[in-house]
């Protein structure tokens, strides 16, 4: 196994929050539809516990408030809470006034579960970019230490194309700072690839994905590993009408998918994001 520390991260949400569903269901439904959160989350948990691995999870509000005592198992174990918004908005879709009024909800939703405020924030669907960079001033207002809601990639629902792939440091005017933890891309032929999480782990060949985080190693960059609990349960409740390409990125693989997280644990050291930055040494919190 390699010592280099990369990161693993959860994006804690129910199945029907996707972007793809998005207009799917109203708010008032998802109360109607077939939770599988809490269930699919503990085969996540129990999956690290064995591999002796502390995560970061991104917790969104919503769940926060309707299961309290799954974030504090969660929190119980060992692993980082940090913020999802509440009803996973996207980001680039709503007002200043409207995106601080959600994410205060889902601080204060965590803070009720565990006692304790986040330090981290990541958007739904990667929604912070250069069109909307106000958000990483509001987001240090609002306490938070770092983010990681930049996509370096072009995508058809997500992306900053040319955004950093590297972390890096922001310091307002008021004086507050907050750092950047962009997805995990890897440069080839001069375009940003993505790789370490989510579909593209899950669609991808394990090999390919092994591959690009020892080189991103090599370099003495951490791969940033980040996974949805929804993506190991390969039996999801089935939506109708859904196109092909909707289907192939809600469903397919995932009857793969705990195998091969399996593998990336036994090959890689995995850490969390507060630990990565290294925000309690000394019991002093400040970055690298």
């Amino acid at each position: 196994m390699s010592s280099f520390k990369n990161i693993f991260s959860v994006d804690l949400e129910e199945w029907f929050v996707v972007e793809i569903l998005s207009k799917r269901y109203t708010k008032k439904e998802w109360e109607k539809l077939k939770s599988t959160v809490v269930d699919d989350s503990l085969i996540l948990l129990e999956l690290l516990k064995r591999h002796n691995v502390k995560a970061t999870w991104f917790v969104l509000g919503w769940v926060a408030e309707k299961y309290p005592e799954l974030i504090q198992e969660i929190s119980y174990a060992g692993h980082e809470i940090a913020c999802h918004s509440f009803y996973h908005r996207r980001v680039d879709t709503l007002t200043i006034d409207e995106f601080k009024k959600d994410t205060d909800m889902a601080i204060n939703s965590i803070i009720k579960s565990i006692g304790n405020a986040p330090f981290g924030y990541r958007a739904p669907s990667w929604s912070i970019n250069n069109l909307n960079s106000w958000a990483f001033e509001a987001l240090s207002d609002l306490g938070f230490l770092y983010d990681s809601s930049v996509f370096p990639i072009k995508h058809d629902i997500y992306g900053w194309a040319d955004g950093p792939r590297r972390d890096f440091k922001m310091q307002f005017e008021n004086g507050k700072k907050l750092i950047e933890l962009p997805a995990t891309t890897y440069s080839l032929f001069g375009k940003n690839v993505p790789v370490a999480g989510g579909g593209y782990f899950r669609h991808s060949p394990f090999w390919y994905s092994k591959m690009v985080i020892r080189a991103l190693n090599k370099s003495k960059q951490p791969a940033i590993f980040y996974i949805h609990p929804w993506e190991v349960n390969p039996n999801l409740p089935r939506v109708e009408g859904l196109s092909k390409l909707q289907s192939f990125r809600l469903y397919s693989s995932s009857e793969l998918l705990t195998h091969k997280v399996e593998k990336l644990l036994q090959e890689f050291t995995f850490t969390t994001i507060s630990d990565y930055l290294g925000l309690f040494k000394q019991n002093k919190i400040g970055f690298r």
